[in-house]
């Protein structure tokens, strides 16, 4: 629990114009129900977090919150004390990072947001209100497809009499000749997938029989309700310098990564199987480590291991008895190599 500290904390910087946004559907989201701002506000907060809270309050919506654009901006402290400050805002109930799901079938994608609030929140109103929230009040508008009216344009416009028809001779017409086409190779979402790696990076190009290979792996992901977007990303984050196997570390990635299995996957199929409703699952990061999960596995915004290590204050400490043990061990070798 934070304590209250009497020194004053440094003034945040003001925010400046020129402060990068994020891409349209990310960066930073307001919670609703603030109590206005005031010259108290964060007051219970150590004084390095209170600069980096006052800082991230007066930022607009949709600004970026990545620790290292908030460390340019932040020049007393580097990206690991922010993202520090960050974890301790969440766990104070100001902050919680999340990735929702927007759209459907193929156009679905992850879309990453930071939710801020002035007043702390406990972890039950962050689950109802994460709960609760809709793609309809934070998604970017997705565009309609430019192709959309092009059926309307195909059709045969009304045919109009002419102001003198003159009798034609009785012909009969004939049909132009059909041109036999081949229908592309149908390929599976995953297998794409698979295949577009190399052209993101060509240290995972994959041949055919790779792919081939590794195509159950990858649908075993895209049946659990993920994206290939989020597929891609999983698969391409943090790659080492330099890839002896690219197959062989995509298989590793695929079987280690497997995301959870979520239940509400079967229920927005099954609400309507005729037409593909559209899917809008939420899952909150954790504010230290990035691991996904739902609101309720993640208290205070950190997933069990990492709330673990902060409930207990860091890494555990030596135990005293174990120290005077080796300490009398240690002396009884000097005795042992002293010369006689």
């Amino acid at each position: 629990m934070a304590t209250q500290h009497l020194s004053s904390a440094l003034p945040a910087p003001a925010v400046s114009a020129a402060y990068p946004m994020a891409k349209p559907g990310y960066g930073k989201r307001s919670a609703p129900g603030e109590q206005a701002r005031t010259r108290d506000d964060f007051a219970l907060l150590p004084t390095r977090e209170r600069y980096v809270a006052g800082f991230v309050d007066h930022l607009p919506d949709g600004a970026a919150m990545s620790v290292k654009q908030l460390a340019k901006q932040l020049p007393l402290y580097g990206q690991q004390a922010i993202s520090t400050a960050l974890k301790a805002l969440s766990v104070a109930g100001h902050l919680r990072r999340v990735r929702c799901s927007v759209g459907s079938g193929d156009e679905s994608r992850w879309v990453f947001r930071t939710f801020w609030s002035r007043t702390a929140r406990d972890n039950e109103w962050w689950n109802t209100y994460l709960a609760t929230e809709t793609a309809s009040r934070t998604a970017a508008p997705v565009e309609p497809p430019a192709l959309a009216a092009v059926p309307q344009q195909r059709t045969a416009p009304e045919a109009t009499p002419d102001p003198a028809p003159t009798p034609a001779p009785a012909t009969t017409p004939t049909a132009p000749p059909t041109v036999p086409t081949t229908p592309p190779a149908a390929f599976s979402p995953a297998y794409l997938a698979l295949a577009r790696l190399g052209r993101n990076d060509h240290r995972l190009g994959l041949s055919t029989d790779d792919c081939t290979t590794l195509e159950p792996l990858a649908a075993q992901w895209l049946d659990r309700g993920v994206t290939t977007d989020y597929l891609t990303s999983t698969l391409t984050a943090g790659l080492p310098a330099q890839i002896d196997s690219p197959a062989g570390l995509i298989r590793r990635r695929l079987i280690d990564k497997l995301p959870p299995r979520l239940p509400d996957t079967t229920s927005t199929a099954s609400a309507a199987p005729n037409t593909p409703a559209p899917t809008h699952r939420l899952l909150v990061e954790c504010t230290d480590c990035g691991r996904p999960g739902p609101p309720e596995a993640l208290p205070d915004g950190l997933c069990h291991p990492c709330h673990t290590t902060h409930s207990a204050g860091g890494p555990p400490s030596p135990d005293p008895t174990q120290i005077a043990a080796v300490k009398a061990h240690m002396a009884n070798l000097r005795d042992l190599l002293k010369p006689v």
